[in-house]
């Protein structure tokens, strides 16, 4: 790891993406309500949560993941395929963990997939961000 090679513009592009995919990940149309309903929430206890704590800690773990995955990034020979390809083994690792935890609180494994593939989508999307913009 070089640290010149640590872009933080391209740090808070790829934080930023992370928060953007979570937001369409788990819109209603397309993963929300059937996470919404495997994890037994209504819509009134979704809007009844603290907005400030919830969008304000997405905010900061985006920014830690973005900066954590630009760390192992920080090379000169990193490139976008490069960035891609870490975010996704990364994904995967953490899609690993999101599993075992999931396994004993007994979720579903649409629920897993769920989660899992967030963190997968997102992390491969800040890898090339960062991969392309170093």
């Amino acid at each position: 790891m070089n640290p010149t090679f640590i872009n933080v513009p391209a740090i808070l592009l790829a934080a930023l993406s992370g928060f953007a995919v979570g937001g369409l990940w788990y819109a209603p149309p397309v993963f929300g309500k059937a996470w919404m309903a495997d994890n037994q929430l209504s819509t009134e206890q979704i809007q009844e949560g603290n907005k400030a704590k919830i969008f304000g800690f997405t905010a900061f773990f985006s920014l830690v993941m973005a900066f954590n995955l630009a760390m192992f990034l920080a090379d000169e020979k990193t490139t976008v395929t490069w960035g891609a390809t870490a975010g996704f083994l990364a994904g995967v690792w953490t899609f690993s963990a999101i599993a075992i935890h999931s396994l004993f609180e007994l979720k579903s494994w649409r629920l897993i997939f769920i989660n899992g593939g967030y963190s997968v989508v997102a992390l491969t999307l800040m890898g090339a961000i960062i991969g392309l913009w170093r």
